[in-house]
């Protein structure tokens, strides 16, 4: 239950001061408010990018570095924060089935948004976005969980792998790059150039940043499990209830914002 919020009671003796939310046995607040932190930025994000695909702001998304980091670290932000969920579920012995029926879910979601993009960018419709491809990087981190210290150097080499495969498809192997470019293996992450795709998240070098927030997590939950546990002040109750509902609201926040921008663009044409 939410704390009062402390007004005074009829005869004047005050109710109790508003407590923290605190997180639930199955969940660690913490961890939730981080996610719904990566979802406020992933929205602030979309939104200039809308309004820039409808021409109401010009901004260039595919080269300017103000808006390529951004996404960079909104997407290690996220891949992150799944690493530590993993963590959390190894911690509570979360069964393969419940496992699956999240995954399902994210597989789901993932052909919506490939449905979705090819409709708004036939040319370029998301085909493994950031979706895609933590549907793949849960199942390798669930399989992975039990490497414990070595998630550390795992994730290192999955953050090199890509830098080397450049180098080498551009160089000594550029006779394979067409293969290792073509769309059947670019979800690898091992190309020669980054393919024209409005979201493109493939298992490298991102697997590493999930592995990273999984060795994260083992690490937090066996030293440091009282504050991942810790309460959750009352302004951050809305970030750490937004990162509970992640998946259902990133699915509805880009058609809300597509069609408040169509509708604001078809009632200024009108007044116009």
């Amino acid at each position: 239950m939410l704390a009062d919020l402390g007004h005074t009671g009829a005869i004047g003796h005050p109710h109790p001061m508003p407590k923290p939310i605190p997180s639930t046995p199955q969940r660690y607040a913490a961890i939730d408010t981080l996610r719904g932190f990566a979802m406020v930025w992933m929205t602030v994000f979309h939104f200039c990018f809308d309004l820039s695909h409808f021409g109401w702001w010009r901004q260039d998304f595919y080269g300017d570095p103000v808006w390529t980091l951004q996404r960079t670290a909104i997407v290690s932000l996220f891949l992150f924060c799944a690493g530590l969920g993993q963590a959390v579920a190894q911690s509570q012995q979360v069964g393969w089935p419940r496992f699956l029926r999240r995954w399902w879910q994210i597989v789901g979601c993932a052909l919506l948004v490939s449905l979705g993009s090819w409709f708004m960018f036939p040319r370029s419709f998301i085909y493994f976005g950031v979706l895609h491809g933590m549907a793949v990087m849960l199942l390798l981190a669930r399989l992975s969980a039990g490497w414990g210290r070595w998630l550390w150097p795992a994730g290192l080499a999955a953050l090199l792998l890509p830098v080397a495969a450049q180098a080498l498809l551009t160089g000594p192997l550029a006779a394979w790059s067409a293969s290792f470019d073509a769309r059947w293996l670019n979800w690898l992450g091992l190309v020669s150039r980054k393919p024209i795709t409005e979201d493109y998240v493939p298992v490298l070098p991102w697997l590493g940043v999930l592995w990273w927030g999984l060795a994260a997590g083992q690490w937090l939950l066996a030293r440091h499990r009282q504050r991942l546990m810790a309460p959750v002040p009352r302004p951050l109750a809305g970030l750490a209830l937004l990162g509970r509902w992640s998946l259902t609201y990133y699915m509805l926040h880009q058609p809300v914002m597509i069609g408040a921008l169509l509708a604001a663009g078809w009632l200024v044409a009108r007044a116009a």
